[in-house]
């Protein structure tokens, strides 16, 4: 998914620590006169990075007739993964890399922007409900210019009294994803039943984070809502969700990042200089009303206009170490 905001902020992001904080999202459009609008809980001010998770949006349920679905056209990324997991509907991506796929419920799309990629994705025809949500993953240095790449996973459920899992990256509750990440991640859904009380054994050293899309849930004592995202920093191995009703929500984690990364629109990088570089390099694949091939590439069977980078912020991109 694009960031299409025409003023997006430079981010700085820094993993910090201390006690559990519980974040509410902020509503950004997607664009257009029907445009669908997402709930964008990472970055925040106060905290921009969960692990290497540096992006969160959550969205609907939405109904298509109303907002007209999902219709985001080629944009470019480096510097990142994009996860895509979906509770309702069907989105269909294609990529410059050549990968085709629909993205459906319970199914882990995984994108790797490394050195470059550009892609659409686009609410398929029948699809009537749509809601999910799209994350960003920052690549450490030594993975951040790879080759572009696309993995495809189906996890199993996996049940106990009163809750079910589905993990689609790392393991927990004895269930290991096959796919890998460039550093250690943790990401999962999970249904639970009202009065339910579910313990997880976690890494010691992950920092997590719990999106509550539906229901009232406490993560130890403190009380997080629907959409709002509860964080946790490291230094426990057990985490309790209590729910006061029926719940669903996503428990994402990874060790703190350990790199200063510059994030602006679409692009991950660590100098003002590169990202501007990003931006260039893409505008020049625009020029003249044409969209050439070259960093970002050209996904293919795809007729959307791609889309313009907006304007860079008058003041220099900062770096923090």
């Amino acid at each position: 998914m694009s960031n299409l905001e025409d003023k997006p902020d430079e981010v700085v992001c820094e993993s910090g620590r201390g006690g559990i904080e519980v974040m509410a999202p902020r509503d950004v459009p997607l664009g257009g006169p029907r445009a669908m609008t997402v709930r964008r809980t990472l970055p925040q001010r106060e905290r921009s990075l969960i692990g290497a998770w540096c992006f969160l949006d959550h969205y609907g349920p939405d109904d298509v007739a109303d907002t007209g679905g999902m219709s985001v056209a080629p944009h470019p990324h480096t510097g990142l993964q994009t996860v895509s997991w979906l509770f309702t509907g069907e989105i269909e991506h294609r990529d410059s890399a050549g990968h085709h796929a629909l993205v459906r419920p319970g199914e882990l799309n995984l994108m790797t922007a490394g050195h470059g990629i550009s892609h659409s994705e686009v609410s398929t025809p029948t699809t009537s409900v749509l809601h999910g949500a799209q994350l960003w993953v920052a690549l450490p240095a030594d993975a951040r210019d790879g080759r572009p790449d696309f993995e495809h996973y189906a996890p199993d459920a996996v049940t106990g009294p009163g809750w079910e899992a589905r993990v689609f990256l790392g393991t927990l509750l004895g269930s290991t994803s096959p796919v890998s990440t460039a550093t250690p991640l943790l990401g999962a859904e999970l249904l639970i039943s009202g009065g339910t009380e579910l313990h997880l054994d976690v890494e010691r050293t992950f920092e997590h984070g719990v999106l509550v899309d539906t229901g009232v849930v406490s993560i130890g004592e403190v009380e997080t809502k629907q959409h709002q995202l509860a964080y946790l920093p490291p230094g426990s191995q057990r985490l309790s969700i209590d729910a006061h009703t029926d719940a669903r929500v996503l428990l994402l984690g990874g060790p703190p990042f350990g790199e200063a990364i510059v994030m602006w629109w679409n692009f991950v990088g660590r100098s003002h200089e590169e990202v501007v570089g990003f931006r260039d390099e893409w505008m020049a694949q625009l020029a003249d009303g044409r969209y050439d091939d070259g960093r970002f590439g050209v996904p293919t069977g795809n007729d959307l206009p791609p889309i313009p980078a907006p304007d860079l912020p008058n003041a220099r991109l900062k770096e923090r170490r």
